[in-house]
C-alpha cells in the first residue's frame, strides 16, 4: 500500500514513478553506473532533464542542476550495506530546487477524496508487515505509543497487533477512521506544517509507508521525528518503487532504489539526535513482485 506524506494511497495504476521506467532497476541504477568503474562516491541529485522529458511533453529542462553530494561509500552496493560506513558531507548536500515537484498545487485537494485502496502488491504488504512484526514492541506492552506517520486506512500492522496508544497522521479523515488499529488520529498537511502535534519524547516507534518521497521540508519533519521520539526509540521509513510521480519531489523521480536509500538516510544524518541509519531489502521476491526497502534509525538515548 502506498501512503503519501499526508496519508492517502494513490491507485496502483497511477503510482508507478517515472523513475520507475527509467532508472529504478538493480542493473541500472545510478548507484550501480556510478560504481562500476569509478570510486564509490553517491550521485545525488541527477536533474530531472535525465528521463523526465520522457514523461512530460515540452518540459524545459533549463535550470535543472544536477550534483554529487560527497558521500563516499566504502562499502556495497547492495541496499543493505548502502548506509555502512559512510562519510557524509560537512553540509546537507541538497537544493531547494530537489523538493519541488511538478505538481505544486494544493496537496488538501489532490488528497481530498478518500481512495481506499493499496499500493503496493500483496508479496510486499506481507514482507513489511512481517518486518514490523520482529522489531514492533509485542502486543499490548503497558505504556508503548506508536506514530504512524503519512497514515491512512490500513497501517499494515501484524493482525490483532495492539497498543495502549496508535495515533495516525494524514491527510484524509475518512481514510483515518476507517484505520482499525489507530487509537487516536489528526489531520494535517505536513508539507504546509511539519510541525508535528505531540509532545516531546512521546512515541517508542514511528513508521512511515512509501509515504517519504512526498515530504517537501523533510530535514524539518524528521527533527520533529527526533523530537517526540523517546530516547532509543524507533523510526522505520519504508518504500518501494512506486510514486504518484507529479506530487513525489524532483530528487526522487530523477534517481533509483539504492539512491532513495542513501537520500532517507540522509535526512536520518542531517536531523540530528539518531544513531546512524541503516538499511534492508525485505524485497519479497526481487523481479516478480514490488520491491521493498526500509531505512530505520533509533533516537539517542539519552547521556
Amino acid at each position: 500500500m502506498m501512503t503519501n506524506f499526508v496519508g492517502i494511497r494513490l491507485p496502483v495504476v497511477a503510482c508507478y514513478c517515472s523513475c520507475n521506467v527509467a532508472v529504478v532497476s538493480s542493473s541500472s541504477s545510478l548507484l550501480n553506473r556510478t560504481f562500476k568503474n569509478a570510486s564509490r562516491r553517491m550521485l545525488l541529485g541527477l536533474g530531472a532533464s535525465s528521463f523526465l522529458s520522457h514523461f512530460i511533453p515540452n518540459m524545459s529542462t533549463s535550470g535543472v542542476k544536477s550534483f554529487i553530494a560527497s558521500a563516499s561509500i566504502s562499502s556495497g552496493p547492495s541496499v543493505d550495506q548502502i548506509l555502512k560506513n559512510v562519510e557524509w558531507p560537512e553540509q546537507f548536500p541538497f537544493k531547494e530546487e530537489d523538493f519541488q515537484r511538478y505538481d505544486e498545487s494544493s496537496d488538501s485537494t489532490f488528497y481530498e477524496a478518500p481512495r481506499f485502496v493499496t499500493h503496493i502488491d500483496d508479496p510486499a504488504i506481507a514482507a513489511l508487515t512481517k518486518y514490523y512484526s520482529k522489531v514492533f514492541p509485542p502486543s499490548n506492552t503497558p505504556g508503548v505509543s506508536i506514530l504512524d506517520m503519512c497514515s491512512s486506512w490500513v497501517s499494515h500492522f501484524p493482525p490483532g497487533y495492539k497498543q495502549e496508544r496508535v495515533v495516525g497522521l494524514g491527510m484524509n479523515e475518512e481514510e483515518l477512521k476507517r484505520n482499525l488499529v489507530l487509537t487516536e488520529y489528526a489531520v494535517q498537511d505536513l508539507n504546509v506544517n511539519p510541525k508535528l502535534p505531540f509532545e516531546d519524547n512521546s512515541f517508542d516507534v514511528i513508521t512511515n509507508v512509501v509515504s517519504v518521497d512526498y515530504l517537501t521540508k523533510p530535514l524539518d519533519i524528521f527533527k520533529e521525528m527526533s523530537r517526540i521520539l523517546k530516547p532509543g526509540g524507533l523510526a522505520v521509513m519504508s518504500f518501494s518503487n512506486r510514486c504518484f510521480w507529479t506530487k513525489a519531489i524532483s530528487i526522487w523521480t530523477s534517481t533509483g532504489d539504492a539512491d532513495h536509500v542513501m537520500i532517507v538516510g540522509s535526512y536520518f544524518h542531517y536531523a540530528g539526535g539518531f544513531e546512524p541509519p541503516q538499511a534492508v531489502d525485505i524485497s519479497p521476491n526481487p523481479g516478480r513482485s514490488d520491491p521493498m526497502y526500509v531505512v530505520y534509525s533509533r533516537k539517542l538515548s539519552a547521556a
